[in-house]
């Protein structure tokens, strides 16, 4: 009850004085609030303009990287589409790859059992040489031959018939040869010299001549002596006179000359003949024939009569007996090679 009473009895100085201060305080509370609210809008400001920079510079960096991805995905693509590509040219080369490799195996296979049958060939004919005519040259050239191209090939699988070449090779080296290939050709230069022999029959009509002319002498100027003398000439053609136990060669007509040489060449030829065949008794006799005719028949005092007769006396010192080689191991190597093949 004393406080109102006491507010009323304050003076009206001190009675506005706390509104005063409190308008004072509103307003400074006002000013304070507004200088706080122009320095937030302007730090807002500045935050919205920073803050819209930054969104362009976002916007911007987003939109290279929207640009990069997308050149990136349109590289990726590229690249997808170049690996499929290279994928199918790799499996289209793969494909071709093995194409090739079978066609070169079948090739490979084709081409050594075409080598395997020439060879085959080649040593079946060497031993049919060896086997008809013993041959052994023909034979050795025919087994290197094989032995050379089998060592061109290169292949492992080929080492058991390169060995069985070798042996056989080493076999054959190791026979014997009888020069019959050269025996041969000169018995053929035998039977072409033939026809250049003169005949005992032409030496003597040579030896002949001379007396002849001789008894005749130079043409005298009398007839009635050259008469006399001719017919005298005559008379002692009439008996001859000689020394019992000289064989003088007999007088050959023109045909039975030729005949003589035909005989001979035959002779010679049946040598070669028996020579090839390994008929050493067959060509003995021949030789030996053929030496006595030319002896009987034949100039012996001519160079090329006694050529002749050499080198049929050194033909006919020729052994042709020698042990009679074989490939057969080569060949047997060569058919059980192909066999096995075949059957793998």
């Amino acid at each position: 009850m004393d406080q109102p009473q006491d507010r009323a009895a304050k003076p009206p100085g001190q009675a506005r004085r706390p509104g005063l201060l409190a308008g004072f305080a509103l307003v400074l509370a006002f000013a304070f609030a507004a200088g706080l609210w122009w320095e937030t809008r302007g730090r807002i400001s500045d935050t919205q303009q920073e803050l819209a920079h930054r969104l362009r510079d976002i916007e911007a960096d987003a939109r290279s990287a929207r640009a990069a991805a997308r050149d990136s995905q349109e590289a990726t693509r590229q690249a997808l589409a170049k690996l499929s590509a290279l994928e199918a040219r790799f499996a289209e080369t793969q494909s071709q790859q093995l194409a090739l490799d079978s066609l070169y195996q079948e090739l490979s296979r084709n081409r050594d059992e075409w080598q395997l049958a020439e060879i085959e060939q080649v040593l079946a004919i060497a031993q049919q040489q060896l086997q008809l005519s013993g041959n052994v040259r023909a034979a050795l050239l025919a087994l290197q031959l094989a032995e050379s191209r089998l060592a061109r090939a290169d292949r492992p699988q080929f080492l058991p018939l390169r060995r069985a070449l070798a042996r056989d090779i080493d076999r054959l080296r190791s026979v014997r040869v009888v020069d019959l290939p050269g025996m041969s050709l000169k018995l053929d230069a035998l039977v072409a010299a033939v026809d250049t022999l003169p005949l005992a029959f032409d030496e003597r009509a040579e030896r002949d001549a001379p007396a002849r002319a001789a008894g005749t002498g130079a043409a005298e100027p009398n007839p009635w002596a050259r008469f006399g003398r001719e017919l005298w000439n005559e008379l002692r053609q009439l008996v001859i006179v000689r020394k019992v136990g000289v064989d003088e060669p007999p007088l050959l007509p023109p045909s039975q000359a030729y005949f003589v040489r035909e005989n001979l060449k035959l002779r010679l030829l049946n040598a070669r003949v028996d020579l090839l065949t390994r008929d050493e008794a067959g060509y003995r006799e021949d030789l030996r024939v053929a030496e006595r005719w030319i002896q009987r028949y034949f100039d012996a005092r001519s160079k090329a009569t006694q050529s002749m007769l050499a080198q049929l006396k050194q033909l006919s010192g020729a052994s042709l007996s020698s042990e009679a080689p074989s490939i057969s191991e080569s060949l047997e190597a060569i058919r059980g090679f192909k066999s096995r093949r075949e059957r793998g």
